[in-house]
């Protein structure tokens, strides 16, 4: 999309350059994420990066209105309801896939998450990226004027909230097992919270206590919570000491409700140039012809689980709970990355953290997936090169 730096980049790009650059990532905790990283960054046109904030103003617009929470109660009522909601979220993951629409680049909302994503990771892979190909200190992934040490100061406001980390926790399900474990890695290296299972949480009348490195108990008075219901609920084997819907004397960074709020459940909400038509089934009036056209999608799942990309009738028939899931029009990914070999698509995440005594989030960075299959996915791109996690990079 910038052109300098994508010719800079194809021509600089060597193989074992690649390999040095993901021996950098092992060497930080001597591991290296499950996920696979791509070979490039994605570098973003100034014409993409307004259209992407566009986007996202009109999303946070939406969520700001004042009849919000009336509007997306009933997302908690079908599912959990924890007590102690804050005014807002305090993060949002927000995906754009980058779509061809009628010859023009233009990228579509695909999903809104108020729930973190790889915060902690993201920074230190652009690090990475440029240790590896220094020509690319032009270009940087930060937003609205930050710089490194501008972006830790408002995720530390925002995950902390003037606490001392060690009282705040990353509260996970067995965090050792889970593919974006090296987030948590450098949050507890950066930002000095430790990451805990939820099932060693320990429960003391209302409140929450952790086993620290040198045995001691300490309080929970904050949890930075990574914690995906869907997950928790089918771990029968796990055994918890609390549950999410007791009355606990713990603030939260990231209150599990506004993971519902915040979710495919607003998409039929939204029109306008970067939304995509979405129809709860319940609303459907009649199933359309050209089901080749479209995706049903349930409203609460997380990472693409139960996702029907090749829909038939009966797929739409078969649900029973049909206000739980939406049918979307497919949109046409747009190859606009070239490697080295062919093209490939990408889905852009803008990311934005909301501190609770701000008025507004602020977009900080990004997270990029870059893919050769019908689909962004692991799944879809097995056995490819030029696919995976990376970063969008600005011109500075």
């Amino acid at each position: 999309m910038v052109q300098k730096y994508r010719d800079l980049f194809n021509k600089s790009f060597d193989q074992s350059i690649y390999q040095s650059f993901l021996e950098d990532i092992r060497s930080d905790f001597d591991y290296l994420p499950t996920f696979r990283v791509a070979e490039t960054p994605f570098f973003i046109s100034e014409k993409l990066k307004s259209q992407l904030l566009e986007g996202c103003q009109q999303l946070i617009d939406f969520i700001k209105r004042k009849d919000f929470k009336d509007l997306t109660q009933k997302s908690l009522l079908v599912n959990y309801n924890v007590p102690n909601e804050d005014l807002h979220t305090n993060f949002l993951a927000i995906d754009f896939g980058i779509c061809e629409e009628n010859g023009q680049i233009v990228p579509k909302l695909i999903e809104a998450q108020g729930f973190p994503s790889i915060f902690n990771f993201q920074p230190q892979l652009y690090k990475k990226i440029v240790k590896a190909y220094p020509f690319l200190d032009g270009v940087s992934p930060f937003l609205n004027g930050l710089n490194e040490k501008g972006y830790y100061d408002l995720l530390k406001k925002t995950i902390l909230n003037g606490m001392e980390p060690q009282h705040v926790v990353l509260l996970e399900i067995e965090p050792e097992k889970q593919n974006t474990k090296i987030d948590f890695y450098y949050c507890k290296r950066d930002l000095g919270i430790p990451y805990v299972c939820v099932t060693e949480a320990i429960k003391k009348g209302n409140q929450l206590f952790y086993t620290n490195d040198n045995g001691a108990e300490i309080l929970i008075k904050r949890i930075y919570n990574r914690v995906i219901f869907d997950e928790l609920e089918s771990r029968k084997d796990l055994r918890l000491q609390f549950s999410f819907m007791d009355e606990l004397d713990v603030e939260w960074a990231g209150h599990p409700n506004w993971f519902y709020r915040i979710s495919k459940f607003i998409l039929p909400y939204l029109s306008g140039p970067y939304f995509i038509e979405s129809t709860l089934l319940s609303e459907l009036k009649e199933i359309p012809a050209d089901l080749e056209n479209y995706v049903l999608k349930p409203l609460f799942s997380f990472s693409g689980t139960g996702v029907i990309y090749h829909v038939q009738k009966s797929d739409i028939e078969a649900v029973k709970q049909k206000d739980l899931y939406i049918l979307q029009r497919k949109v046409n990914y747009a190859p606009v990355v070239k490697a080295i070999e062919g093209s490939v698509k990408a889905e852009v995440r803008i990311l934005a953290l909301w501190p609770e005594s701000d008025e507004n989030p602020t977009l900080v960075s990004n997270v990029v997936r870059l893919s050769r299959g019908e689909m962004i996915g692991v799944k879809f791109n097995k056995d490819k090169d030029w696919v995976g996690g990376t970063i969008g990079l600005f011109e500075k």
